[in-house]
């Protein structure tokens, strides 16, 4: 078992600390840039390519988009209602509580535990977390909701295709699915390093409330999945994809929609850093327990 979890946490750990070298070694790395490119081409692309390329268990999906759903429902329930009880602004704590980083690290980590159907069911979580994050979650560190935000979002096309595509029965041609293959490889590496120089650049501030709200995300995700894998009944990668995504630290991108809309930024940050250090100590007890039950 040690092996195991061992074999599954180092490239996370790896490749996030190449990106961590190589912001302290002050290597050009353009970060908007590589998120942009990563969101709108690689992660869409990796969707479609991943999805097509094995028979798709829509009941699995479902399954996976219910149990998103569902956890995000919880987690914001007892977020909102624990920072209204501390007179805290929802507009700069409510998202990185509820939003978790999925993508630089929950869909690696589920490929390298459960391989390429963990891959599929980690990519169905990401692409519901993704739509909520930049329709709701800009809705709410706006203080406003923008329909056209969640209509341009490149990661519900992707769904679109791929469910129409898998409804129809139509195959693309091999030289379509090598492309979405290809620029679909980049996304995972590049989303990793991305962490990485994040966490070189991000500094601590109000060390306490960034601890008390990393230990919620970490934990309150974990314990809300684990309420809802198991009232759904789910099992397998299933059930190991749905709290390993939920227990995440916070989503970088949560500090960049802090920046775009002032809302107590360095506070993010502190979140984002601490919940991410917190994570890497534990998830071998996480990994254990995923794949122990």
């Amino acid at each position: 078992m040690i092996i195991q979890v061992f074999a599954i946490i180092a490239p996370v750990f790896l490749i996030a600390a190449i990106g961590y070298a190589w912001a302290r070694a002050k290597m050009p790395f353009d970060s908007a840039m590589v998120s942009a490119l990563v969101f709108n081409v690689g992660a869409p692309c990796l969707l479609v390519s991943q999805l097509l390329s094995r028979p798709i268990d829509i009941a699995a999906m479902s399954q996976i988009v219910m149990a998103c759903l569902a956890v995000m429902a919880l987690t914001a329930c007892v977020a909102i209602a624990a920072l209204w009880a501390r007179g805290l602004s929802f507009r700069a704590y409510l998202p990185p509580l509820i939003f978790p980083n999925v993508g630089n690290m929950g869909m690696p980590l589920c490929l390298f535990a459960f391989g390429d159907v963990g891959l599929s069911l980690a990519l169905a979580y990401f692409a519901v977390t993704a739509l909520l994050q930049f329709s709701i979650g800009v809705g709410i560190s706006s203080g406003r909701f923008n329909a056209r935000t969640v209509f341009a979002n490149p990661v519900l096309w992707a769904m679109a295709l791929t469910v129409t595509l898998t409804m129809t029965e139509t195959k693309l041609p091999v030289w379509a699915m090598d492309t979405l293959s290809t620029l679909g490889g980049f996304a995972i590496p590049l989303m990793l390093m991305s962490l990485g120089t994040s966490l070189a650049t991000l500094s601590v501030h109000g060390l306490g409330r960034a601890f008390g709200f990393s230990i919620f995300r970490i934990a309150g995700g974990f314990l809300a999945a684990l309420a809802v894998v198991s009232l759904l009944g789910l099992e397998g990668p299933a059930r190991g994809a749905v709290l390993i995504q939920s227990a995440m630290p916070t989503a970088v991108f949560n500090y960049l929609f802090a920046i775009q809309y002032n809302n107590k930024p360095d506070d993010v940050a502190g979140i984002i850093l601490i919940s991410t250090v917190l994570s890497f100590l534990t998830l071998p007890l996480l990994l254990a327990f995923v794949l122990g039950s």
